[in-house]
């Protein structure tokens, strides 16, 4: 995958509007139900899916840029950020192999 910079068009885009708007749709849709399934959780599985939901997002993220982080170790680190119980792990990368 290349960076935008590197495409030809750059910086000079172009879009689909009738394919953003569906996108968008999907998104806002997909995002109401999951504020609406939260508001019925207990405390623990909120914070549950928010652990999840916070490192899955840093996992691809990392990937992006080419680091492969051990999940139960970002998990550890949100958990501690957010002031939950943690079992202390140190974050560590996992097979620093890029996948470009």
């Amino acid at each position: 995958m290349r960076w935008n910079w590197q495409r030809p068009e750059w910086p000079k885009f172009a879009w689909n509007q009738p394919r953003l708007a569906i996108a968008e749709q999907q998104f806002l849709v997909g995002g109401g139900v999951f504020v609406g399934a939260v508001k019925h959780l207990g405390e623990e599985d909120r914070n549950v899916l928010t652990v999840e939901a916070m490192s899955t997002e840093a996992l691809t993220t990392s990937e992006i840029e080419g680091e492969f982080l051990d999940r139960a170790s970002v998990q550890s680190s949100i958990r501690r950020q957010l002031g939950l119980a943690t079992d202390n792990r140190k974050m560590r990368l996992r097979n620093a192999v890029s996948r470009r």
